[in-house]
């Protein structure tokens, strides 16, 4: 029994091997096929990395109030374009008011003491000490007035650069506080992509290099400029904050979806005619000439272009690629090279 599986298996073998050794022999006796060729040498590169990046503001306020107060009048909507020192919101202030009308009094009063008293000590019936304790409560008194003053124009809130409204965060009758932002202003007409860097691609931007900024749904494709770099990495994503402004367009918003493309390390790469590449399965072939026959080898691609097919693993420099007829040759076809 044990014999008769192994004259099984011989036999196997033997016809597997004519079969082989036959097919080779028919692929030389095929006619041989006009092919022109390029000998792949290595192209030193410089790859590109994408980052993700969003479209920002250089100018940007959270608009809040400094004092409390109800909202009386809020003059803008989403979307209000804006003149610097244009009214964004006014406040009820009746107790600010009132306080600018008591130094107004008091003011009034100190400058009545002041003036009675100078006259008295011409007519040496008061004393310079007398005088000068007055002076002081004048002065006291006119930047009591100043204070409500500047206190009671925190009221009327303006635009601190010309811009868009992005958020809008009150309506009128809401309670204003300090600290409590009612509306978002950007300057629409700066934009920069802001982005997070790898600590290992660092060192290889500097302020001011120019890098290409893609916005798809713009279908924009910018040159911005570096602006700044942050000094320090983020510890838990080892990542550190960069800006590029860009040029203005009209189809730029902020918040928009941004790539940008950042130079890596130099690398060498093999690159072959597109025409070169035939699909196979899952796979991709070339062939290569050695002595005067076609042989297949499969290949592992990388990146394409319009004209060229990168080459990771398959092919070494120094072969000879055919790059047309070659859709129907068979490994070990013999091929006539051409100029």
């Amino acid at each position: 029994m044990k014999s008769m599986t192994i004259c099984f298996l011989l036999l196997i073998f033997t016809a597997a091997t004519g079969k082989s050794e036959s097919t080779h022999q028919a692929s030389h006796e095929l006619p041989a096929i006009p092919v022109h060729t390029i000998s792949v040498q290595e192209t030193t590169t410089l790859p590109q990395v994408e980052l993700v990046a969003t479209i920002e503001a250089v100018r940007q306020a959270a608009i809040s109030a400094k004092v409390t107060g109800t909202i009386i009048e809020l003059p803008v909507v989403l979307g209000s374009r804006v003149e610097q020192g244009d009214i964004l919101a006014q406040i009820s202030a009746e107790e600010i008011s009132a306080r600018v009308l008591q130094a107004q009094a008091q003011l009034a009063q100190a400058r009545r003491n002041l003036l009675r008293e100078q006259k008295l000590l011409k007519r040496n019936a008061t004393t310079r000490e007398t005088v000068n304790s007055l002076r002081d409560m004048f002065k006291i008194a006119q930047a009591t007035l100043k204070e409500a003053q500047t206190m009671l124009g925190y009221a009327t809130i303006k635009a601190p650069f010309t811009g868009v409204i992005t958020r809008k965060l009150a309506n009128n009758g809401d309670l204003a506080t300090p600290g409590a932002p009612l509306l978002r202003l950007e300057d629409d007409t700066s934009l920069q992509a802001v982005t997070a860097v790898p600590e290992s691609l660092l060192q290889r931007i500097a302020t001011g290099d120019s890098l290409t900024v893609i916005i798809p749904s713009a279908a924009a494709e910018l040159t911005g400029t570096v602006a700044e770099i942050a000094p320090a990495a983020d510890p838990r994503s080892r990542t550190a904050r960069v800006k590029i402004n860009i040029p203005y367009s009209p189809a730029l918003r902020t918040g928009q979806f941004a790539r940008i493309a950042l130079p890596a390390a130099p690398a060498t790469s093999l690159f072959v005619p597109t025409s070169a590449v035939i699909p196979f399965g899952q796979m991709d072939k070339v062939f290569v000439v050695e002595n005067g026959y076609a042989m297949l080898r499969l290949v592992r691609t990388g990146r394409h272009t319009d004209k060229k097919v990168e080459i990771l693993a398959g092919i070494t420099p120094g072969d000879n690629v055919i790059t047309d007829n070659n859709s129907r040759l068979i490994s070990g076809q013999p091929v006539t090279v051409t100029q």
